[in-house]
């Protein structure tokens, strides 16, 4: 199935239309989506499988020439890529995207532990058990894969259980949307996340803020994958 266009009413946003190319069962693209609704902001989603080859179309290259989702294309034809950034931008100036200086470093401090710590083990992970036949060669990444992950759960686990409610300061922001997406998900990666009291409990507070929605199931193929047990 080719992509397909949705738009999503989103309530007193900015007016300017703006479109998403994502992948839905992807926690990149669903961090887009979760904050562009709890932003209240007009968007059109435009469903585009990375997973058929969706994003290496001449069409598509022409415009994100890396191939892959999310990407943002504002109504003046501005295009965004990578998905941290893209919450930036549009997170600014409201109180998602902390103002004073110290709390804005310590967002970003969190987003790129997210890109650079967690999602490549936790989204790889899930990904290769999904995403990947059973014989797949790549299966044999999955231990260190594990290892690398848990130890980014426990960090995660550690600065909550020290007493802070979220990831930059005493509100909910962007970098929570950002550690969220994946995390919400590592049991598709075989991520147990009993040992990590102050995590889960993070994770329904999340859960439990105005405009939040989850991410869309995977495909019946992946989601078989994904129970299936190592």
């Amino acid at each position: 199935m080719g992509p397909d266009a949705r738009a999503v009413a989103g309530g007193t946003g900015d007016p300017r239309m703006t479109v998403v190319y994502g992948y839905s069962p992807s926690g990149n693209c669903h961090k887009v989506r979760l904050l562009l609704e709890q932003l209240r902001r007009p968007y059109t989603w435009i469903e585009t499988d990375s997973s058929r080859g969706e994003t290496r179309t001449p069409t598509y290259l022409s415009k994100n020439p890396n191939g892959q989702v999310p990407m943002l294309e504002l109504d003046d034809g501005r295009v965004l890529v990578e998905s941290n950034a893209i919450l930036c931008f549009l997170a600014a100036g409201t109180p998602l995207l902390p103002d004073d200086p110290w709390q804005h470093a310590q967002a970003l401090r969190w987003m790129f532990f997210e890109q650079y710590s967690h999602e490549p083990a936790i989204a790889v992970a899930r990904f290769i058990r999904g995403w990947t036949d059973a014989e797949s060669p790549r299966r044999a990444e999955l231990p260190a894969l594990q290892a690398r992950g848990h130890r980014a759960l426990a960090v995660m686990d550690g600065h909550l259980a020290g007493g802070a409610a979220w990831f930059s300061g005493s509100v909910y922001g962007v970098a929570a949307i950002a550690l969220f997406a994946y995390t919400a998900v590592a049991p598709d990666g075989a991520f147990d996340l009993a040992p990590y009291p102050a995590l889960r409990d993070w994770l329904a507070r999340v859960r439990g803020t105005p405009g939040f929605i989850d991410m869309p199931a995977p495909a019946p193929v992946n989601a078989a994958r994904l129970a299936a047990t190592d």
